[in-house]
């Protein structure tokens, strides 16, 4: 049934003219200027502070403010789609993202850029899971594996090349352009949804269904439960390191009541008869197990992707474009790739395409584990390619596994929840690599410290040669010693960055390498667009 349902789709979009994979670019395009946003905004931080006269600590609301109506938006994007239309509520989201971003470029202070970049937000929330859904209803099962090709392309894409870009518009124009860019592509993903883009037959018969049977009234309980719950939530990850976790009373209030609410909302949800966020469909083993890879996924590469520029700026004195180019070939093998991967998902299993993958993903975190002041580019890109391969083997097999046992009428509230986890996994993973490497980068210091003495003759010779140096330079004997005591200390601490960064890495790995492990527990299915049992 559903795979009838789906190629029936299509073939009323193939019948009215309308090729399928228009209508994955135009949605795609929308998800990738999302993501391209958020990423862009990252690098600009320092600029929006001075620009408006700011701290940099306070202006990293602006990223807050964006994540936490993100993160309310994504879980309720199923319901708020069936009870607007999926075509309304997607071009609603897309219009209202883009007339954000225009007054988030003009906004005068911080209290207004913040105010419209939650509004940005509530509109950037929507469109990952109701693209998801749109492909999935677009295409048949026998080619949704090429459309989750293209899908996957945006999500890796984005945040490769995003630092990069942001920087250079930052440098040559203003920090205001990183949200004008979104103006034009806003206007074509709308012109163009509007023209090729409809809901699918059965998508509407269900909904009026759920509305003659009467099950689309609004559940405020459980809206207000998911959304204090996941905004609590955010606000202490993205907000944990600075303020150093628990020791915060502030963290702690918000951990307290994020737990609760979350719990509550599980219970509610359970029992309501069209809850918001549809729980229930993790009883399903294969969903389950994929919206844990999605958790994984966004784990490792959200993670690694803030751990690797920083690590390239800090410590081998890269620029931002720079560090952009060695994040760059990672997303070219994804791309090249992705043809080949679309033959394989019909032809290997799903779980060893994925252990595959997740095995070359912590493969690769373990390479650059191994790295040391010395590494050149040709091996820092190595590595990032090789990370790319291993997430080329994961994103279309994950996406086939998650609707293998749905039924059709779920795959819109299911691409609410995959679309959750991955970004969870993703705000889990940047807590987690920004919190381990402040936390290593002090224990590694402590322990090379031990090591610097006076009655070291080694370090002692070292200093003098040092010393000697700077007095050839022109310093007196007194500055030039102070100074040679202060270059040992600057070696101190890099070599202690460069260690916690190679701990941030090696534990990544092992994140990662759950995901082989997870593979023995899936439930084979027919994967040439054939029914699966359900």
């Amino acid at each position: 049934m559903a795979v009838g349902t789906s190629a029936l789709s299509a073939s009323i979009d193939q019948k009215s003219g309308i090729n399928p994979w228009l209508i994955a670019i135009t949605v795609t395009l929308a998800t990738f200027m999302e993501l391209l946003d958020t990423a862009i905004a990252n690098v600009s931080l320092p600029h929006i502070a001075g620009g408006l006269a700011t701290s940099y600590d306070e202006s990293t609301w602006v990223l807050t403010s964006y994540l936490v109506a993100n993160a309310i938006v994504l879980p309720l994007s199923a319901w708020l789609s069936r009870a607007f239309g999926r075509k309304n509520y997607y071009m609603t989201c897309v219009a209202l993202f883009s007339v954000s971003s225009l007054m988030c470029g003009l906004a005068p202070s911080l209290g207004l850029l913040i105010f419209f970049r939650v509004l940005q937000g509530i509109g950037g929330g929507g469109l990952a899971p109701v693209e998801q859904a749109i492909l999935v209803d677009t295409f048949p099962a026998a080619k949704r594996a090429a459309a989750f090709a293209l899908y996957s392309m945006a999500i890796v894409t984005a945040p490769a090349i995003g630092p990069p870009l942001g920087g250079w518009i930052t440098d040559s124009f203003s920090w205001r352009w990183i949200f004008f860019i979104n103006i034009p592509i806003g206007i074509v993903s709308l012109v163009l949804t509007s023209r090729i883009v409809s809901d699918p037959p059965e998508f509407k018969r269900e909904v009026e269904a759920a509305r003659a049977a009467g099950k689309l009234k609004i559940d405020y309980m459980g809206i207000l439960l998911v959304a204090i719950g996941f905004a609590c939530l955010e606000v202490v990850l993205d907000r944990g390191e600075r303020l150093d976790w628990f020791e915060s009373n502030f963290i702690v209030s918000f951990f307290v009541v994020a737990i609760a609410a979350l719990m509550f909302a599980v219970i509610w949800e359970l029992r309501h008869p069209d809850p918001v966020v549809e729980i229930a469909l993790m009883k399903e083993r294969n969903f389950a197990i994929a919206n844990t890879y999605y958790f994984l996924f966004g784990f490792v590469l959200y993670g690694s992707t803030v751990l690797i520029p920083q690590m390239l700026q800090s410590l081998y004195g890269y620029t931002a474009t720079d560090a952009g180019l060695v994040l760059g070939p990672g997303a070219m093998v994804i791309v090249i790739l992705a043809p080949l991967i679309v033959r394989l998902v019909n032809r290997i299993p799903v779980a060893r395409l994925l252990a595959v993958g997740f095995s070359i993903l912590a493969l690769s975190m373990w390479y650059f584990a191994s790295f040391n002041l010395a590494t050149n580019y040709a091996r820092e890109a190595g590595a990032r390619a090789l990370q790319g391969l291993g997430i080329a083997f994961l994103f279309v097999p994950v996406s086939q596994l998650a609707y293998s046992y749905l039924p059709k009428d779920k795959n819109n509230k299911a691409s609410s929840l995959t679309n959750l986890f991955r970004n969870q996994g993703a705000s889990f993973g940047i807590a987690f690599v920004t919190t381990l490497l402040a936390h290593r980068a002090q224990y590694h210091q402590s322990v090379l410290v031990t090591h610097i003495t006076n009655f070291d003759q080694a370090l002692s010779a070292n200093l003098e040669r040092i010393a000697i140096r700077f007095v050839d330079h022109g310093y007196s004997a007194a500055d030039a010693a102070v100074s040679a005591v202060a270059q040992v200390h600057a070696v101190v601490q890099q070599q202690a960055s460069i260690l916690a960064f190679l701990d941030c890495f090696w534990l990544l790995g092992v994140v990662a390498f759950i995901g082989p492990l997870l593979a023995i527990f899936i439930r084979q299915f027919p994967q040439g667009g054939g029914p699966a049992a359900h």
